[in-house]
Parts: C-alpha cells; sequence; structure tokens
C-alpha cells in the first residue's frame, strides 16, 4: 500500500479589477498564525539552499484499474524532473484531460513539459490525485473535534515555505499547491489546502507577505478565498506588521490589488467594533441597560 510518508509520483496575473471585500462579502475567520516575534528576513534566498530530498523512482502499488491506463510522463521545473502518472489518472484534472484530448503534447512518447511548475508542488498534487490527500496527511481529531496536520516522530515535520524560483524566496507550501489546484480545475484540492494552511504556525511577515501576493497574482478575482485568508490574518497579526517595518515597504512597492482590500476589510473590522459598542446590550428582563 500506499505509505504516508511524501513521496513522488512516478513509476518514477490575471489584471487587477477594483474590486473589494465589501460587508456583504466580507473576510471570514482563519486559524492561521505566526509568531508575534517573526521579522523579516534579509537573508537572500539562494539557488544552493537545503531541499527536502526526493527520490527519482519507487515502487508504488498503484490501484488495479490503473494498469490499463496508458503512463504518460511529465517533465517538470527548471530542473526537467522526471515524473510519470496514469493517464486516466491525470484526466481527473480538466487541465490535463484537455491536454491529453488535444494532444497538446508529444503524441510518441505522451510527454508533456511542465517549466514553470516546482517540482515538491507537482508532487503534492501527484500524491492528491492518487491518494486524495498530500504530505501531511490532515487528520481528525475526534477528542477535540478539530482537524491537525499528521507528525511522524523520525521527521521533525515538513516543512511548511518551500523555495519558489518565481520570486526567488521562500512562500507558503499550501498557497502554492492551493494556487497550483486552481490552474488544474482541482476544487476539492484547494479545499484541503486551504484547511492545512489554516493549521501552520511560526511563518515569517515577509513570507506572509510574498505569499500574499502570489495568491493574488495566482487566483482569479472571483475566488476570494483565499485572498480573504491572507487579508484576515494580517488583521489579526496587525502589531507584528506595525513592528516589524515590511508592511510600510510592501505598501510602498504596491502592484496588486492586496492592499486596497486590506484597507476594505481593516474598515468593515473597524466598522463592526464600532457597532457592537455602540449597541445597547439587552438583560435578561428584557429592557435594556
Amino acid at each position: 500500500m500506499f505509505s504516508s510518508r511524501r513521496h513522488e509520483y512516478p513509476p518514477s496575473s490575471s489584471t487587477t479589477q477594483h474590486k473589494s471585500f465589501s460587508k456583504s462579502g466580507r473576510i471570514g475567520r482563519s486559524n492561521s498564525s505566526f509568531s508575534k516575534d517573526a521579522g523579516i528576513s534579509k537573508r537572500r534566498h539562494e539557488s544552493t539552499r537545503r531541499r527536502p530530498a526526493t527520490s527519482s523512482s519507487m515502487n508504488v502499488d498503484f490501484p488495479a484499474e490503473n494498469s490499463i491506463s496508458a503512463i504518460v510522463t511529465l517533465v517538470v521545473g527548471q530542473e526537467q524532473r522526471i515524473f510519470a502518472a496514469h493517464e486516466n489518472v491525470l484526466a481527473v484534472s480538466p487541465f490535463f484531460q484537455a491536454v491529453l484530448q488535444n494532444q497538446m503534447m508529444d503524441s510518441q512518447s505522451k510527454k508533456i513539459s511542465l517549466p514553470d511548475e516546482e517540482p515538491e508542488i507537482f508532487s503534492s498534487v501527484l500524491e492528491y490525485l492518487y491518494k486524495g490527500d498530500y504530505y501531511p496527511r490532515l487528520l481528525h481529531n475526534k477528542k477535540r473535534n478539530s482537524y491537525e496536520l499528521e507528525q511522524h516522530p523520525e521527521e521533525a515535520g515538513s516543512e511548511a515555505t518551500i523555495y519558489h524560483h518565481s520570486v526567488d524566496g521562500e512562500l507558503l507550501k499550501d498557497t502554492v499547491i492551493y494556487c497550483a489546484a486552481e490552474k488544474y480545475g482541482l476544487d476539492e484540492l484547494k479545499r484541503v489546502a486551504l484547511r492545512k494552511q489554516g493549521l501552520q504556525s511560526g511563518i515569517q511577515a515577509s513570507t506572509i507577505l510574498a505569499s500574499a501576493r502570489y495568491a493574488y497574482a495566482n487566483t482569479p478575482d472571483t475566488d476570494s478565498k483565499l485572498r480573504a485568508h491572507y487579508l484576515a490574518l494580517i488583521i489579526r497579526s496587525r502589531s507584528t506588521f506595525k513592528r516589524s517595518g515590511t508592511m510600510q515597504l510592501e505598501m510602498y512597492n504596491g502592484g496588486t490589488q492586496l492592499f486596497f482590500d486590506l484597507f476594505v476589510a481593516l474598515c468593515n473590522h473597524v466598522d463592526d467594533i464600532s457597532t457592537a459598542s455602540s449597541t445597547p446590550r439587552t438583560p435578561r428582563s428584557g429592557r435594556p441597560f
């Protein structure tokens, strides 16, 4: 059977529109948090940084129905990492179904090239397609009636961030997976990634803002869930951002809809506080104080 640990699966910006999170579609609550002493990471991430080791090949006990499906080779990322997957598994994704149907690939070798994808992210997408989840798995704690991420004693826990070539820096892994799921048309994977992101903690302010920018650049304006998650997170952690100076630099740089949405969300938050403080409280007798 499949191992619960992370593996590769083989055999081996949209145009900004002037829309905002209005009161009718305001931001929701999120469980994400990060340490209050988290500051700005001033170290430039180099291409030689340590990356999680992954195997280029492994023996996988695939479901029996996959045995009659053709194998598709996928060349992923700048390093041209090789993946392989069954054609009928890939076809679950509308993106890959269209590629396979339209023969937008090498018909002789059934090869698909994904030069802009990060290998670690695509590995997680394939893991989801085969197993319905990706490492670390999302577990339900029945005693607490809450969700948590699985932990393995031999591993100190999976890294919450990954190096991404497009930004030359760290991004939240679950955010990148969410955006990949958006691209590949995997709505359930989006829900899983969003829930997992809400369980991460200890993330630096600079990484949060970089990930928020990435989310805005790689999701349509109609998909507000991931964006709302970041707005709520920044509002709750506003004291940290005020101290770090990261927010000030980001706002000077601008260039995204993020900060206008954040301004609207903050206004809504202040309005809610004002409304709550001015509303008369009604005692049990039914008469106002």
